[in-house]
């Protein structure tokens, strides 16, 4: 009987939270609405997509092998150029499209494209450069992330230059509802569709189907999983092409959305979206979409608050703060005790 009391508590903290965490969110937009204005709030949103994307991709692999992939940023930075690619050479688009089944077409074989490429960018850094090192002490796999990250940077600087680039805006911006005087852009409403669509289909992914079983499985004790039949090799390879393709989306739309890029936009990024991924429990997705939201509102409030130049300092002063006081995050950590 007492044995069996720890778990009751464990169930009733779970069921208090899945009524209370939903409330607690409701009321932080709420309040966010109120004190930014509709306009800053829309941009704060759409912001938090672009970060909850490149999260997901941070939560997924250390999830899985307790890495921190450094190179992760910059797979989203390569992939904003792969969107100006197929944007600009294979469709030969440089203006909005206002034809609406042209529109949809562009913007299925951007996505396809973008998302397939980074995806397959992503299998092959893993199996190139991580999965040689997978029994190496944990320092090596993790300097060599950041060598990863050099050589993509250098790579775009080969073939592209160090110069900022326009992204075509294919997705016209005059395309807008009025709510009041405040202008929402249809484009806002298709950046955060994107981005909760994804988010929600990796959720049902990993929860339903065998190879998110199999992933699930993997982050809470790989030898186990091993003994059980699971391909550790190929369910590890599957978490970076899912992650990597996710950074591809990221890309496409903040491409679509900010209208250029360079080849420097990868590290701030990927430090943002690491902090997110922290602030929402390492390993954990869900968490990492809410982190990358949160993060996006702490920037935007600076903006508000006139201390623009500040936000990135508050962001990693949060980034210690939850490392300190609570390193399993908001929702907390996925992660199994592996050696």
């Amino acid at each position: 009987m007492a044995a069996t009391t720890p778990v009751r508590q464990v169930r009733t903290e779970r069921q208090r939270s899945v009524f209370v965490l939903p409330l607690v969110i409701t009321a932080f937009l709420a309040v966010m609405l109120a004190w930014m204005g509709l306009g800053q709030f829309l941009n704060a949103i759409t912001l938090g997509a672009v970060y909850a994307l490149i999260a997901l991709g941070y939560t997924m692999v250390y999830g899985i092998i307790e890495l921190i992939n450094f190179a992760h940023g910059d797979v989203f930075m390569v992939s904003t150029f792969v969107t100006m690619f197929v944007s600009s050479t294979i469709l030969g688009q440089k203006d909005a499209i206002y034809g609406l089944p042209q529109l949809i077409l562009s913007l299925i074989i951007v996505f396809v494209l973008t998302v397939g490429i980074m995806a397959v960018v992503g299998a092959v850094i893993e199996r190139v450069a991580y999965r040689p090192l997978r029994r190496a002490p944990k320092l090596a796999p993790l300097i060599t992330a950041i060598g990863v990250s050099f050589i993509l940077q250098n790579i775009i600087q080969f073939f592209v230059g160090p110069y900022t680039y326009n992204v075509p805006q294919i997705f016209p911006r005059d395309w807008v509802i009025m709510i009041g005087e405040t202008r929402l852009l249809l484009l806002n409403v298709f950046v955060v569709g994107v981005a909760i669509t994804l988010i929600v289909a990796l959720q049902l992914f990993t929860s339903r189907t065998r190879i998110g079983k199999a992933m699930r499985t993997t982050a809470m004790d790989r030898d186990a999983s091993s003994l059980m039949g699971v391909n550790i090799d190929r369910t590890i390879m599957i978490t970076f092409l899912i992650g990597s393709g996710l950074a591809g989306a990221a890309g496409m739309v903040h491409g679509l959305y900010y209208g250029n890029t360079n080849f420097q936009i990868g590290f701030q990024s990927g430090l943002k979206a690491f902090t997110a991924a922290v602030m929402g429990g390492i390993g954990n997705t869900a968490g990492a979409a809410l982190g990358g939201f949160i993060i996006a509102f702490v920037e935007v409030g600076a903006v508000v608050l006139g201390f623009s130049r500040w936000g990135g300092a508050v962001v990693f002063a949060l980034l210690v703060v939850f490392l300190v006081f609570r390193p399993t995050g908001l929702l907390g950590s996925h992660t199994g005790d592996r050696a």
